[in-house]
């Protein structure tokens, strides 16, 4: 990567956000150029800027020709693009799996879709990482808020 713009804004760009897909669902678009394209919507009328999330879910479908795969989380689906490109992301693209996707939020509406980053397979541990996930979201997103 040779341009210092887009370098620049990568450094400056926050960590990500942990998010369940219903609030993607529900992310308001702020339609700026500054990395915080989308507002979550948080409990207490409070809300959370956010272009880079993470992400868990269960493996639904694995569509490697059109380079994406589809996630369910407790709250409905969601699209990662990009998943061939992701280093060591081949053993996660099965169905059942249960992983963890970092990307960029793409769109929120009708179903979300994230621009895949990085990708893990946490489905040896698959149950102690699903009944932690909403907590850990919930956690931070307090946090950060």
């Amino acid at each position: 990567m040779n341009d210092p713009v887009r370098a620049a804004a990568e450094r400056k760009r926050p960590p990500p956000v942990k998010v369940l897909s219903g609030q993607l669902r529900a992310a308001e678009s702020r339609g700026t150029d500054s990395g915080d394209g989308w507002a979550l919507r948080l409990g207490g009328g409070r809300s959370l800027l956010a272009s880079l999330v993470w992400m868990q879910g269960t493996v639904l479908e694995v569509q490697p020709d059109r380079n994406t795969v589809t996630l369910l989380d407790e709250t409905g689906t969601f699209a990662v693009l990009g998943v061939n490109s992701i280093p060591r992301g081949k053993p996660c693209l099965a169905q059942g799996k249960y992983v963890m996707v970092m990307g960029l939020i793409v769109t929120v509406s009708p179903e979300p879709v994230i621009r895949a980053v990085k990708m893990a397979d946490l489905s040896e541990l698959a149950g102690l990482h699903r009944r932690m996930w909403k907590l850990e979201v919930e956690d931070l997103q307090r946090l950060l808020a």
